[in-house]
């Protein structure tokens, strides 16, 4: 992954409180140099576990999650063209480097229902073995150039995300638009640390903004 700065517009925010992701390029991340600086982000618990007003068609990230991160940035790029690049999910590796392979297990627009199935590589962790993690994502809710929000399990040799929720809303503003990601995560293996899940689940969506930005603005 390109160690990129992060956008001077991205904000973060970090969360402890609640359970439930699996479906995101957080772990992958870690591979590279791409990690955002620690003091960019509210230290965790300073949103007092307050869920997020975040929500697509009212659906949003799970309240419970005990792994959960949100972030933003405002991208200089039509929204059409953001939008194509962030549901086209075959087109992901041309632009994303940590994923290796994406397909989807239906036809036509991506809607309500729909089906992919994506891999990334994963380090090793002091609990955890480097892997391939395979990723089989439903859409829960979608609405056109507006948000999209999808769950499945991470399944690889060694390591395993129960379920990951992964929203997304796009907001034009000023100068562009606004992404908007927020993500939780459950599963045994990754709440057994919590803090370093969170930040590689950190991660992992600041390199993804940041990917997106630099795909947007280039074409």
């Amino acid at each position: 992954m390109p160690n990129r700065t992060p956008d001077a517009q991205s904000t973060a925010r970090v969360t402890r409180t609640g359970a439930g992701l699996a479906a995101s390029l957080a772990l992958a991340a870690v591979l590279t140099a791409a990690a955002v600086p620690a003091q960019a982000h509210t230290p965790p618990g300073d949103r007092h576990g307050r869920p997020s007003a975040a929500s697509c068609r009212g659906q949003g990230v799970d309240p419970d999650a005990k792994i959960r991160y949100e972030t933003d940035m405002v991208i200089d790029a039509p929204l059409s063209t953001i939008w194509k690049l962030q549901t086209d999910v075959e087109g992901w590796p041309s632009w994303q480097p940590p994923v290796l392979s994406a397909e989807r297990l239906d036809a036509g627009k991506p809607r309500k229902g729909s089906r992919f199935h994506w891999t990334t590589p994963v380090p090793a962790t002091p609990t955890t073995p480097a892997t391939t993690l395979g990723i089989t994502s439903t859409v829960r809710q979608i609405k056109d150039k507006k948000c999209v929000l999808w769950t499945g399990p991470a399944i690889g040799e060694g390591l395993t995300i129960d379920r990951g929720v992964h929203l997304w809303t796009f907001t034009k503003v000023k100068g562009g638009v606004r992404v908007h990601t927020e993500e939780t995560w459950t599963g045994e293996q990754v709440e057994a640390d919590v803090a370093l899940s969170t930040q590689y689940l950190g991660m992992g969506l600041e390199a993804w903004l940041r990917d997106l930005k630099s795909a947007a603005e280039t074409r």
